[in-house]
């Protein structure tokens, strides 16, 4: 894709450790535009995924700038390494599992090819994961396997790409911890290694299959329709997997952002001055340009707006006192404050991904203490919206489209009456490709009337 609706178009690419394509990161300083967009991908396996899901999000904005003549609107699209299990259908990109048909057990093709790239040299460590999956052996035994063989897996492969805190040691900048808590005063980065890989491993995987079921997530799948005893939580195994996979996209995220994007963006502040950058993510791509706040250079204040679909991070990531840790506050405490115009998060009760497995696995991640009482600490911007900001302002979907969204500060829009479809595991996490959204980022950014 190289312009959308005649306008420009440019891709720009990260690698892991938030090292930005040069030659691309060029090309973006010399568009010649008032506005750029810049959007951002979740959990994609694939550039050509990502690319495909820019070119339907962007689609409508030329037709919905037509009466903006002063507005010369540019177009980007970030890359990152990320990966998406194969089994999370995209609405409008091609079948999901609805259509075809009930999920088997083990792991496909490509989700397999997937974890190698994202954990590489683990490809022996991957087929045994596989293997289990495909038995699911009603042995305790197998699930300490399993668990032990996730932990290898995080441990081994998780700092070959460049996210974790192993390459610390090169002498570079450490990575983005994973946590959307400040750290205890201390302790600069949280453990490396999520609880729930600690943990006894039956207990997580059962967890995560009572989660599963609440969400009727997997309605026929096989792991729960072969009956009880143990063999039913080899859906939450296969959860735990996926969950473990996510703990490393979500630092990566971080690290993308504060030490690629924003960067850049203050670059494109020094070339371009006068241009305009609104900044769009959508699930783990939410934090991504969320924690680019925290990468701009002091005095940049180019970024206008801030547009979060489905945002994959905690709903108390922005406040400056956490309600369960007075003493603390958001890893984007008052990060707000970097845009010249509003953060608006957009949010859906439909998805399940956010709604249901999200709080489990965030607590997972950073509490033993149990699996029941979950409560609101653990919930995600893209469910609820961003909460314990004073001022935030919510809003109907129809309403910010009648009306607009304040011009700055905290703002919540209730995006269910679109974001509604979306089959298991994830519900409507990924239904965004809607112009009601698109609609969404101009009014946040001043782009129409």
């Amino acid at each position: 894709m190289t312009d959308v609706g005649g306008e420009p178009y440019q891709e720009i690419a990260f690698d892991a450790r938030g090292d930005v394509n040069e030659r691309q990161r060029d090309r973006l300083t010399r568009l010649e535009v008032t506005d750029l967009v810049v959007f951002a991908h979740g959990w994609n396996s694939r550039r050509s995924v990502a690319t495909r899901m820019y070119e339907r999000f962007y689609a409508p904005f030329p037709g919905l700038l037509a009466d903006s003549p002063g507005v010369r609107l540019g177009y980007a699209g970030v890359v990152w390494p990320s990966m998406r299990f194969a089994d999370e259908p995209v609405p409008d990109f091609g079948r999901g599992r609805a259509a075809a048909g009930p999920q088997e057990p083990g792991l496909d093709r490509r989700t397999r090819e997937a974890l190698v790239v994202v954990f590489p040299g683990c490809e022996r460590i991957v087929e045994r994961l596989g293997e289990l999956l495909a038995e699911q052996p009603e042995e305790q035994t197998a699930f300490e396997e399993f668990g032990s063989l996730v932990r290898r897996l995080t441990q081994e492969g998780g700092g070959g790409d460049g996210s974790t805190a192993a390459r610390a040691s090169d002498g570079g900048t450490r990575p983005e911890s994973a946590s959307d808590e400040e750290p205890v005063p201390g302790e600069e980065f949280a453990p490396d290694e999520p609880l729930m890989l600690r943990d006894d491993t039956l207990t997580v995987c059962q967890g995560f299959a009572a989660a599963l079921t609440e969400a009727d997530a997997e309605p026929g799948a096989r792991g729960l329709a072969l009956g009880g005893g143990l063999r039913k939580a080899w859906s939450g195994a296969r959860e735990l997997l996926r969950q473990a996979t996510y703990f490393e996209m979500k630092r990566r995220a971080g690290t993308v952002g504060r030490l690629g994007l924003g960067p850049v963006l203050g670059q494109l502040a020094r070339s371009s001055p006068s241009v305009r950058v609104h900044l769009v993510g959508h699930s783990q791509g939410a934090r991504l340009v969320a924690f680019a706040l925290r990468g701009l250079p002091d005095g940049v204040r180019n970024v206008k707006s801030v547009t979060l679909l489905q945002g994959a991070f905690s709903h108390y990531a922005f406040a400056q006192r956490l309600p369960h840790a007075r003493g603390r506050g958001g890893a984007l405490r008052g990060a707000q404050g970097r845009v010249d115009g509003p953060v608006v998060a957009c949010h859906s009760r439909h998805d399940s991904a956010l709604g249901v497995i999200y709080p489990l696995a965030s607590r997972l991640a950073g509490d033993s203490a149990g699996l029941a009482g979950l409560g609101s600490r653990w919930g995600a911007v893209g469910f609820g919206g961003i909460k314990a900001v004073p001022g935030t302002v919510g809003l109907t979907l129809a309403r910010a489209l009648r009306d607009g969204v304040p011009g700055s500060g905290c703002v919540n829009v209730d995006a269910a009456a679109v974001v509604r479809r979306g089959g298991a595991p994830s519900g409507a996490h990924s239904d965004i490709l809607h112009a009601e959204l698109a609609r969404v980022v101009l009014a946040a950014g001043r782009l129409t009337g």
